[in-house]
């Protein structure tokens, strides 16, 4: 039976409840975050696994709950602990972490109410968010004519609830249209993200993703690909690396494209807009790029101090 731990203790999936009336269920302010642990790919450690940058997801979930006004009953230390046990309690190596916060005292209070804060972590096995097939030969994706919220009235550094509103409708309209993933611009026409991965292209040698000034959430997958790249720089043969606005056309006569998200991993994309992009598959750079990622993620490359948190499987 799965277990989740919720609000300081270990219980199973089915007893876990929020009630109807929840304030976040009405109004959306809650916040979120999707971490990733990987089974160690090193030769003798198979019986241990890895949290990949536990503690920089773990502060973007406090600075998600402190923009929206949410005090977290639990520390970064305690919340870390939690997602080791979850995994643990699932017997999970490869396993995605869910940590949520959200409001909820049994009444239905006015937007300006501040009921009790909640949080949960719970785990799973979530093999490649956009298919193995799209991990391996790249997705279709479709630019979407939602949009994605502007800096005025949006909140792109945190994780809220209900901000992917857009991005799930987005979603969905994509999939229904037989594409894979939708790409939301924002109103100046400039291509910012996916409904839930950012996105990256390449051009005569030249890697552009867009500024984390942009309307974009700038996540921890990408971050990590532009450490890896700036490493790599001489072996990917690029002779500029760059954040900048994208634009729809540009991104149509790209050599390569590809998302990145903790969901997403590195997922090259082969079609934009029934536009083939490079040779229809994943091209050089994206691939070396997925590999070296998922080598860091495994241990096997050499990754910065503190992004892997590691533990050990527990008897059955």
């Amino acid at each position: 039976m799965p277990s989740i731990w919720i609000d300081g203790q270990l219980i199973p999936l089915e007893e876990a409840r929020v009630s109807v009336l929840s304030h976040t269920l009405h109004y959306g302010v809650g916040v979120f975050e999707g971490i990733r642990s990987y089974a160690s790919g090193i030769e003798g450690e198979e019986d241990t696994a890895a949290i990949f940058r536990l503690d920089d997801h773990l502060r973007r979930l406090e600075d998600s709950a402190h923009i929206c006004h949410l005090p977290l009953p639990f520390s970064r230390e305690q919340i870390a602990e939690a997602c080791v046990k979850v995994l643990q309690a699932n017997d999970l190596q490869n396993g995605y972490l869910r940590p949520v916060v959200w409001q909820d005292d049994g009444t239905l209070g006015g937007l300006g109410s501040m009921p009790t804060v909640h949080l949960a972590v719970a785990a799973q096995n979530w093999g490649a968010y956009l298919g193995d097939d799209g991990l391996h030969k790249g997705i279709s994706v479709r630019v979407s004519a939602y949009r994605r919220g502007g800096l005025g009235s949006f909140m792109s550094r945190a994780k809220i609830n209900g901000q992917y509103v857009a991005s799930t409708l987005a979603k969905r309209e994509a999939l229904a249209m037989g594409y894979d993933e939708a790409l939301l611009m924002d109103d100046h026409g400039h291509v910012c993200e996916g409904s839930g991965e950012n996105l990256f292209m390449i051009r005569d040698n030249v890697l552009m993703t867009p500024p984390a000034s942009a309307a974009i959430l700038p996540g921890l997958t990408r971050d990590t690909v532009l450490r890896l790249a700036y490493r790599m720089r001489e072996d990917l043969g690029l002779r500029e690396i760059t954040e900048s606005f994208i634009a729809r056309d540009a991104l149509m006569v790209a050599d390569e494209v590809f998302l990145t998200g903790t969901a997403a991993e590195v997922t090259p994309v082969r079609e934009v807009d029934n536009r083939v992009i490079g040779g229809g598959k994943a091209g050089p750079v994206t691939s070396k790029l997925q590999d070296a990622f998922f080598g860091v993620v495994r241990g096997t490359v050499d990754a910065p101090k503190g992004w892997r948190t590691t533990f050990g499987s527990v008897a059955h």
